[in-house]
């Protein structure tokens, strides 16, 4: 039986693409290939720090990763400053609230697993309204490890006291829902744009944030 359901946050709970969104107009043509540049040197930057032992803080490696973007298009480097701050408050879903509303109801409690430092995380969840639905906000700098290392999965089972199997874990990140899974966690996989599957299934798919918790709050009463 679930007792707990853990989220990520970029990607799953959180738009990263809507601090691009908000300026694609200064942007122009390059916005898309700016967002896509910064979310995989972001993820690239923190993984390659993981591996070579050279650990880095997602902030740190956020701000050199869109650094880096705008230079691929030849932007002006002064727009960092407004997307960084953009990137600060990033838009929830239009799912994430309704979700985590209903686990509230139903007493299940929400946390979060992230990439993101705690501050990033107070901070974006306070911004968009949701911080008083979460139980905690739980960061990966407690284990010096990015996810998918099985250390930063532990993290969750360290802090709710629960063994892995009675533990949630949602993600729209194929790869963390995989990580998770091979931890031993519940996982649901949150597959919005019908991507392609290229890691080992999770226990579930869902096609929403909604779908998910519907599986999990299933799971909590059997």
């Amino acid at each position: 039986m679930i007792r707990a359901c853990v989220f990520d946050a970029y990607g799953t709970l959180l738009d990263f693409n809507s601090a691009v969104a908000r300026h694609s107009i200064r942007l122009g043509e390059a916005a898309d290939g700016v967002a896509a540049t910064w979310r995989t040197k972001q993820l690239e930057y923190a993984w390659v720090g993981s591996l070579t032992g050279r650990h880095a803080d997602f902030w740190n490696c956020t701000v050199r990763a869109l650094q880096f973007a705008l230079g691929c298009y030849d932007l002006d480097p002064g727009l960092a400053d407004d997307l960084l701050e953009a990137y600060r408050a990033p838009d929830p879903f239009p799912d994430a609230r309704p979700a985590l509303e209903a686990l509230w109801d139903e007493r299940l409690p929400a946390f979060v697993l992230s990439n993101g430092t705690a501050e990033m995380l107070e901070g974006a969840f306070s911004a968009a309204g949701l911080r008083h639905l979460l139980q905690d906000c739980i960061s990966i700098e407690e284990a010096g490890i990015y996810k998918p290392a099985p250390a930063a999965y532990r993290l969750v089972e360290d802090r709710t006291g629960l063994p892995a199997d009675r533990i949630g874990f949602v993600s729209s990140n194929g790869w963390d829902a995989y990580g998770a899974e091979l931890a031993g966690l519940r996982s649901v996989w949150v597959n919005r744009n019908e991507s392609r599957r290229d890691y080992a299934r999770p226990d579930k798919q869902a096609a929403s944030l909604t779908e998910a918790v519907i599986s999990l709050l299933a799971a909590a009463q059997r």
